[in-house]
């Protein structure tokens, strides 16, 4: 049964970083992510008005946006897409702040198997739709 790529928009300014998710998602052996990669939050906004995608996965330090600001505007800017914050800050209280904003998941770089990534990402999709399928309900 063929499954439609999911198309990914990856928010990282950290070349290395970029690279090792990217093996890391494509290592898997059934090709599920379609990726697009840019290493600013103007840039990610530039690419949200050019093209469609199903889930973003965005480090919280970038050139042009640092800590949870950079998941606020994110999300006031594509509140309709999941958003998956990933990143080298191993702080609990950031990421209950990032979850309360409405980020689908906070992820900590380095900890978290190419396996586990695929799935909260597909799984951050499917909580979106429901979310937004009992928003339009009421």
């Amino acid at each position: 049964m063929a499954r439609d790529k999911i198309s990914l928009l990856l928010i990282e300014d950290n070349p290395m970083d970029a690279m090792l998710l990217k093996e890391s998602l494509m290592g898997i052996s059934i090709p599920l992510f379609d990726l697009t990669c840019v290493g600013t939050l103007g840039e990610a906004f530039e690419m949200l008005d050019k093209q469609r995608f199903n889930v973003i996965l965005s480090d919280l330090g970038l050139p042009d946006s640092r800590g949870p600001n950079t998941f606020a505007r994110l999300h006031a800017r594509a509140p309709h897409l999941p958003i998956i914050v990933l990143t080298g800050l191993d702080d609990e209280e950031v990421a209950m702040q990032m979850v309360r904003q409405g980020a689908q998941d906070y992820l900590v770089k380095g900890e978290v198997p190419g396996e586990l990534l695929v799935r909260a990402l597909r799984y951050a999709i499917e909580r979106k739709h429901i979310q937004e399928e009992l928003r339009a309900r009421n």
